[in-house]
């Protein structure tokens, strides 16, 4: 077993590495990746991205990533494509096949079915001077100088190298489609990512009770209307206008004082922080954030008070 500092000075070698391998890349983007850009933001079909071993868990995530930005994808084994998933390729489809050596029996006997299909062959290969890199209507170089493995056997820096080809695909084609941060949160409703870009304010106040109080309510009707309504704060109202805000801290600092306050007028805070029902959930949590606060009034465009929306509300949606 090795030490310490021998783990740490492995680890760091082999950043260093695939630091090395990844920015070598940019030597070897040409022409051929604008080709490949839009030979695929044209395709009338899909892409279908294919590998073999560890170059297929490559594959299965540029398919993840090109479908959640706007690229319809999906995955196809090498191996299962020549016992009856081929069929999954369609007119239109573009076929990207990921491979380091480009030489592997599985890629030799899948390509000329997909040429034969009439299909563009996008190579994303580590070896320039193979049967897929000859066969490939389109090649994207991702040749690495060695891996990051010690025994240069284990595939590390090339799967990495292609990784970020396919990273560089995606984004490429974010920016062609003018692919915003609405639709990417038409693609992940469920996750905190996709929460962050459509959940409103209005989603989450309407959950909760609506504690008011006016000027002149006594110190224990404006402590029966914060417990009753759970949410730490009262908001206080004359005719319908918001005057201000009395806080679980409020109550806290008044038992500390010596004077006798006698009505919410006494002890609320008259420049409460608030926001309109129409802003998203994680503008409201960056203002209790910047504030130091865990609620905020809610309110309409006319100003009009419509509720609270408290940081509780926040988490529970997984946004924090």
């Amino acid at each position: 077993m090795k030490n310490r500092d021998e783990l740490k000075n492995i680890a760091i070698q082999v950043i260093r590495d695939e630091k090395k391998a990844i920015s070598n890349l940019e030597n070897l983007i040409g022409d051929s990746f604008a080709d490949a850009v839009g030979t695929i933001f044209s395709a009338e079909g899909r892409v279908v991205v294919t590998g073999i071993g560890k170059s297929a868990n490559i594959a299965t995530k540029i398919v993840s990533t090109l479908n959640s930005t706007g690229t319809p994808a999906l995955f196809l084994h090498a191996a299962d494509a020549i016992h009856g998933d081929l069929g999954m390729v369609r007119h239109g489809d573009v076929v990207i096949c990921i491979s380091k050596s480009g030489n592997t029996p599985e890629i030799k006997v899948l390509v000329p079915l997909i040429k034969n299909f009439g299909n563009t062959l996008i190579a994303i290969v580590g070896n320039t001077d193979s049967y897929l890199s000859r066969e490939a209507d389109i090649v994207l170089d991702t040749t690495v100088e060695h891996e990051a493995c010690p025994n240069n056997l284990a595939p590390t820096s090339s799967t990495t190298a292609q990784l970020v080809m396919g990273d560089a695909l995606a984004v490429a084609l974010i920016e062609c489609r003018n692919f915003s941060a609405r639709d990417f949160a038409r693609f992940h409703p469920g996750g905190a990512l996709g929460k962050q870009l459509y959940l409103r304010v209005a989603d989450l106040y309407i959950q909760n009770e609506r504690p008011e109080v006016s000027p002149d309510a006594s110190i224990d009707e404006t402590i029966l209307e914060m417990t009753s309504k759970r949410l730490g704060c009262t908001v206080v109202t004359d005719n319908g206008h918001i005057c201000g805000i009395i806080t679980d801290g409020d109550l806290r600092r008044m038992m500390q004082t010596f004077h006798s306050p006698s009505t919410a007028a006494d002890i609320m805070n008259h420049n409460p922080k608030t926001i309109l029902d129409t802003e998203y959930a994680v503008n409201a949590l960056q203002m209790m954030r910047s504030n130091s606060i865990t609620q905020l009034i809610v309110t309409d465009k006319d100003g009009r008070y419509l509720g609270i929306v408290h940081i509780h509300d926040i988490l529970r949606e997984g946004i924090l």
